[in-house]
């Protein structure tokens, strides 16, 4: 048996005369957590729709499970699907609602099942209040819980912390990594935060014009993407004149400016321990913090350098819009 939980070979969907996938290749391996990124209009919501056998490729296999895509309840009852809106009625209960959906995937003790999948994304305690009473957050959990009732082998999330507050997509967080931890389950999550996806996934695919622009392991594209790393130091001193040190006193410095009380510097990669080691030597740091390139510079090298600025608009806020 193949160890792909998720297989797409050469998909094309079109729509008239728009391509929205456009000879898509990909696999996600069993209990990957796997990001899916693109503008509006790259084709994550056409995947997604293939994947749940709400459509079905022009040319191409998709392959869920095991089992091809177009396969339908036989797919359907091994995937979990929590689309961006998930909506329920305001009057019924959590417990209410995770029964009908128990229910209607047929489980047979569907009272264990709710309680499991309650305590699993932290509603035990509100399992009888009315969901028109649930915060942003407490309802998209209760979405993740109605996609993980039947134990299914993918998890399908499309953009899940839309939306939400800082508070709220951090608990979303913690359910989708103890979920990555403690199970084999296969995600996809197709998100416009960039940092939710490096924070997330094992691997990601960035979708540009219906095509795989780039895709490999998160930690690996992060370390190749740019030629700079950023320092951010606080300082105790004037914050213009230690930048100005360091401009004149590091070669290698591409901006140093002064944001009080930080100082921020975009400095070339072989020469971070200098720039650190000048910073020092001022002797007005509090705090230092030196970070990578991310996803957003892996983003805007795929889609291309015009697109900077939505780069940063991914990487900072939830998404929404077609896609």
């Amino acid at each position: 048996m193949s160890e792909h939980d998720i297989e797409l070979r050469d998909v094309r969907k079109a729509y008239g005369t728009v391509t929205a996938l456009d000879g898509v290749s990909m696999d996600v391996d069993r209990g990957e957590t796997v990001g899916l990124v693109g503008r509006n209009g790259a084709g994550k919501t056409t995947l997604f729709k293939l994947l749940v056998g709400h459509e079905t490729p022009d040319e191409g296999a998709v392959t869920v499970a095991g089992r091809p895509a177009s396969a339908g309840p036989a797919v359907r009852e091994r995937v979990g699907y929590l689309p961006e809106h998930a909506g329920f009625p305001p009057s019924f209960t959590g417990r209410e609602v995770l029964d009908f959906h128990a229910r209607v995937r047929g489980i047979g003790d569907r009272d264990c099942m709710v309680e499991r999948v309650l305590r699993t994304v932290g509603l035990a305690d509100a399992a009888d209040r009315a969901v028109g009473g649930y915060s942003n957050g407490m309802n998209r959990r209760l979405g993740l819980a109605t996609a993980l009732v039947g134990d299914p082998d993918v998890l399908l999330l499309d953009e899940p912390t839309a939306g939400l507050d800082p508070a709220g997509v951090a608990a979303f967080h913690d359910v989708v990594e103890s979920l990555s931890a403690e199970t084999d389950v296969t995600v996809l999550v197709s998100s416009h935060v960039l940092p939710e996806i490096e924070r997330l996934c094992d691997r990601v695919a960035v979708l540009d014009d219906g095509r795989v622009a780039v895709e490999g392991d998160v930690a690996d594209l992060r370390r190749t993407a740019g030629d700079t790393t950023s320092v951010v130091a606080t300082v105790a001193g004037d914050p213009g004149e230690v930048a100005a040190d360091i401009a004149a006193s590091v070669s290698g410095v591409a901006e140093a400016a002064a944001d009080p009380p930080r100082v921020r510097l975009s400095v070339e990669r072989d020469v971070v321990f200098d720039a650190l080691a000048a910073l020092d030597d001022t002797g007005t740091v509090v705090d230092v913090e030196v970070t990578e390139p991310g996803l957003a510079a892996v983003f805007r090298d795929a889609v291309g350098a015009s697109d900077v600025a939505l780069a940063a608009d991914a990487s900072g806020g939830g998404g929404g819009g077609r896609d």
